[in-house]
C-alpha cells in the first residue's frame, strides 16, 4: 500500500507552505497519522512535527436524461497537511 499519492498544488497549499512550512499531500484513504509521517520522512529527508488529515466525502450528481434517472458520484479523497521543522523545505515541483 503506498501512502503518498501526490502532492496538492495550488494556491493555497503553496501560500501555506510559504507562510507556515505546511506541505499537502493526498494520501490513502486507509492511511493512518503515524503512516503519512514516516512515508514524509522517508520520501522527502525531512522531520515532521506535525500531521492533520481531512477526509472529503463523495459529492453524489443526479442527471434527468431521455433513458431515465442517471446517478454518479465521485471518490472519497484524504488529504493530509504535514508541517516540517524550522529551517527545512521540499521541493514539490522537483518531484513532479
Amino acid at each position: 500500500m503506498s501512502v503518498l499519492i501526490r502532492p496538492i498544488i495550488s494556491e493555497k497549499a503553496n501560500d501555506i507552505a510559504e507562510k507556515r512550512n505546511r506541505f499537502t499531500f493526498l494520501v490513502n484513504p486507509k492511511a493512518n497519522k503515524s503512516e503519512i509521517k514516516y512515508a514524509v520522512q522517508k520520501a522527502y529527508g525531512v522531520t515532521v512535527v506535525g500531521v492533520r488529515t481531512l477526509i472529503s466525502p463523495p459529492s453524489v450528481k443526479s442527471k434527468y436524461t431521455k433513458s431515465g434517472l442517471q446517478v454518479g458520484k465521485t471518490n472519497k479523497v484524504k488529504k493530509a497537511m504535514v508541517d516540517i521543522k524550522d529551517g527545512e523545505t521540499i521541493d514539490v515541483f522537483g518531484t513532479i
